[in-house]
């Protein structure tokens, strides 16, 4: 399981929040996601924990916490989605349908 942490200061590092987890146990990794075109960090991340024990703790500990002069936001990381959205169509806005033309739809 992971953790999701977010509100974080943009100056974060990965090391800082492996150190602020660490109080709680064992940190196993941690995850700051960058965005694809500047680099920059979009203000979240993810910790992963030896235990669920531990994890539960850190979120109790932490949610809702002051860090870095943000208040951050800990809980569970949710599954991530699929963005493509399976059933999607495409296609442009001038779809008809039916033959002919020139008539109300």
């Amino acid at each position: 399981m992971s953790i999701y942490v977010g509100n974080l200061s943009y100056e974060v590092t990965q090391e800082d929040l492996s150190e602020v987890f660490t109080e709680y146990g064992e940190v196993k990794r941690v995850q700051l996601p960058t965005d694809r075109e500047t680099g920059r960090p979009r203000g979240f991340g993810f910790v992963e924990m030896s235990k669920e024990e531990e994890e539960t703790a850190a979120i109790e500990a932490l949610d809702g916490a002051e860090w870095m002069g943000r208040e951050i936001k800990v809980n569970k990381a949710k599954p991530r989605e699929d963005r493509r959205g399976g059933n999607r169509r495409g296609g442009g806005g001038n779809f008809r349908s039916g033959g002919g033309g020139g008539g109300r739809y």
